[in-house]
């Protein structure tokens, strides 16, 4: 079995404990617990908490931006126009990809991802724009063309408002799946969860204004 360097434990846990606790509630000292390691090999590695939650975030969106930067050009390349339900559809691959990354990847991204949203993490909006300003700023504009009726404004409140169910979603998704399976004997996977998701916050973007 290979063996996993001081950085990457600090890495793994800290990934967890904010996935499930938050950013605020986690401490370093939680961390270095989880991760068996002492509290100056956090400093050493990454300098400061702040900076550990963007590590976490940041090895996450290096695999998953390229992927949904590549989706995005496929997307302005149809000759057909394209809906929100495109636009969204458009995610699917890159962010199921995570799970071949790390084990539940897609639903740990999205909860780190919707964390940094919930919280007061003024540093993670800096950080993401900084880093990767520009694909968000093209997948606003895909929305932005599948919805000329909506005001930039507008598609601002109404992603953030998907990005809340969303979060929901992911944090519930093993109970979700639970009900599904004793309520009405389905077998729901996170595939099956986001594919079900996406015509229900598709509407809801694209709605008159």
């Amino acid at each position: 079995m290979q063996k996993i360097d001081t950085k990457t434990k600090i890495l793994n846990a800290a990934e967890q404990l904010f996935a499930e606790r938050g950013y605020a509630d986690t401490s370093l000292r939680l961390i270095t617990s989880q991760a068996e390691v002492n509290l100056a090999s956090v400093n050493y590695h990454f300098g400061s908490k702040k900076e550990l939650i963007q590590a976490v975030l940041a090895r996450y969106l290096d695999v998953f931006t390229p992927k949904l930067t590549v989706a995005i050009d496929e997307l302005n390349g149809r000759e057909a126009k394209y809906n929100q339900t495109d636009v969204f559809n458009s995610l699917m691959e890159p962010l199921l990809e995570l799970n071949a990354f790390r084990h539940r990847g897609t639903t740990i991204f999205l909860q780190l991802l919707g964390r940094g949203y919930v919280e007061t993490q003024g540093h993670l909006r800096w950080f993401m724009t900084t880093h990767y300003g520009d694909i968000m700023g093209a997948f606003n504009a895909a929305v932005q063309q599948a919805n000329p009726h909506l005001s930039k404004a507008e598609v601002f409140w109404r992603l953030h408002f998907t990005l809340g169910s969303v979060v929901f979603t992911m944090a519930s998704s093993n109970a979700l799946s639970d009900i599904a399976k004793s309520d009405f004997n389905q077998d729901v996977d996170i595939e099956n969860l986001i594919k079900r998701l996406i015509p229900f916050i598709s509407a809801g973007v694209s709605a008159p204004e």
